[in-house]
C-alpha cells in the first residue's frame, strides 16, 4: 500500500506539523491516481464478470465507475486549486480472469481509498482547507458505499 509521507502516521495520531499545500497536493495526485485507477478497473470487470451471481454486481460496478469519473474530477479540481497539477498517471492496474477476484482486488482498493481519505481529511482540516475536508467527506461517503456493495457481493 503506497501511503504519501503526510499519511505515514496512525489513524489516532496527527501529524506533528500542520501539512503544507505542496503536500498536500502530493498526496491529493496519489489519491487522483488511485481513482484513475479505480475507473479503469471497474470499467474492465464489470464487462469481464462472468456468472449468473455477478450480474448485479456488474451493473453496479457501471455505477461505481462514473462515482468515481467524478471523484477524480472533484479531486483534480481540487489540486488545481491549490496551485499543483493533476496527475495524468494511474496507479498500477490490476486483473484477474476470476470473477470472485476481481471483486476483492476492487475491495482492497476501495478500503485503501477510504483510509487515504481518511488521512487526507485529517490534514485537509490541520491545514485549514475546510473546503477540501468537505469535498472529501462527500466523496469518502461514496466510496464506504462502494464498500459495502462489494462486500455483499462477496458474501462477507
Amino acid at each position: 500500500m503506497s501511503k504519501s509521507t503526510l499519511s505515514n502516521l496512525p489513524a489516532d495520531a496527527g501529524p506533528k506539523a500542520a501539512p503544507n499545500r505542496e503536500g498536500i497536493v502530493k498526496a491529493l495526485n496519489e489519491d487522483l491516481a488511485r481513482e484513475y485507477k479505480a475507473i479503469i478497473q471497474y470499467v474492465v470487470f464489470s464487462a469481464a464478470l462472468k456468472g449468473a451471481q455477478y450480474g448485479d454486481i456488474a451493473a453496479q460496478l457501471k455505477e461505481h465507475a462514473k462515482q468515481e469519473l467524478e471523484h477524480a474530477l472533484e479531486i483534480a479540481r481540487q489540486v488545481d486549486y491549490l496551485g499543483g497539477k493533476p496527475t495524468i498517471k494511474p496507479a498500477a492496474v490490476e486483473f484477474s480472469d476470476d470473477s470472485k477476484k476481481m471483486l476483492e482486488i476492487d475491495l482492497k482498493g476501495e478500503q485503501e481509498t477510504i483510509l487515504n481519505y481518511r488521512n487526507r481529511i485529517r490534514e485537509a482540516e490541520i491545514a485549514g482547507e475546510f473546503a477540501l475536508s468537505e469535498a472529501l467527506r462527500r466523496i469518502i461517503s461514496q466510496e464506504q458505499d462502494h464498500e459495502i456493495d462489494l462486500r455483499d457481493a462477496l458474501g462477507i
